[in-house]
């Protein structure tokens, strides 16, 4: 069995590579059983851990994932991941993957390709809330689909936004830090939240017509990164129906009554296979919410897998 390494996982999921990767994914589809949730594992009251199974005609494979939101008092990452890659005819383990790289950069070209079909065309100008592994990819990810110039960063923890920046200055952005996160997302064309916050960050009220919302960070119902008017005031998408019953930031919403299951126009699935519309016209206001789906880890997995093969 190969154990391929976070580097050798990163080097083979380039955005330009992983967006049109999970693309063909989705339009072909898999089986994806619903996520295992553990929740308050080891020795940490707000911990999870998942367990995301998936298979197709030629693999299958599982991740394990650790969320242990109290690492960022540690100076370590939030979360930890592995993925085991095995033969779907007769289950031989072929290898086992980083999963951190696979988790991270999966998450942020998912983002990508939503932002694909719903975010405008000229979207130039990017805010990305949370400066942690996924929020430092979202620039780059955004990049492969849109004319991104302009990134501006926002985070609890100022000494990580200014990191951030500096890293997204010499990739060649036009990167600063944010301390007004209303007059930001006044300005955004696309606004990403990538962190834990467990309280809306968002409001509906300072939302723009023509942005495009991307909320990421939200996968249990204790988590929420926007407020029920922005639910009101946006056509709703998600990457899965399953987010449904997975993230406060539609389970709250859906329990006030500011919005209703029957309002999601689509799942990304829909929209890689061109059954139902993304954006319709440059002013109307998106919001894509994804919580992730074991589809997604077993592109890469496949991926970074036959491009080591060669």
């Amino acid at each position: 069995m190969l154990t391929l390494d976070a580097e050798t996982a990163r080097a083979c999921l380039a955005f330009d590579r992983l967006v049109p990767t999970l693309r063909d994914a989705f339009v072909a589809g898999c089986e994806a059983p619903e996520r295992h949730h553990h929740h308050g594992v080891g020795n940490a009251d707000d911990s999870t851990l998942l367990l995301m199974p998936a298979w197709s005609e030629r693999y299958m494979g599982i991740k394990v994932v650790s969320v242990f939101p109290g690492n960022g008092k540690r100076g370590m990452p939030g979360l930890h991941a592995s993925y085991l890659l095995c033969d779907a005819d007769t289950g031989k383990h072929l290898a086992m993957i980083d999963g951190d790289q696979i988790t991270a950069r999966r998450t942020a070209a998912a983002s990508a390709l939503g932002a694909s079909y719903l975010a405008r065309e000229d979207a130039r100008e990017l805010l990305v809330l949370g400066a942690g592994r996924i929020g430092s990819l979202m620039a780059e990810a955004y990049a492969s689909v849109r004319p991104i110039e302009r990134v501006r960063v926002w985070n609890p923890t100022a000494a990580n936004a200014e990191r951030l920046v500096r890293d997204l200055n010499a990739q060649g952005f036009e990167a600063d830090v944010v301390t007004d996160l209303e007059a930001a997302v006044r300005a955004a064309d696309c606004v990403v939240g990538a962190t834990l916050s467990t309280a809306p960050l968002i409001r509906g009220a300072w939302l723009q017509p023509g942005v495009h919302v991307d909320l990421i960070g939200s996968f249990s119902p204790a988590m929420r990164e926007a407020d029920d008017e922005v639910f009101e005031r946006a056509r709703v998408f998600v990457d899965v129906f399953g987010a449904l019953h997975e993230s406060g930031d539609l389970i709250e919403p859906i329990r006030s009554g500011a919005l209703a299951e029957t309002d999601i126009q689509a799942d990304l699935a829909s929209l890689c296979r061109g059954e139902r519309p993304g954006r319709e016209h440059d002013n109307e206001i998106t919001v894509f919410k994804a919580v992730g789906t074991a589809l997604e880890d077993l592109a890469s997995a496949t991926l970074i897998y036959e491009a080591h093969q060669t």
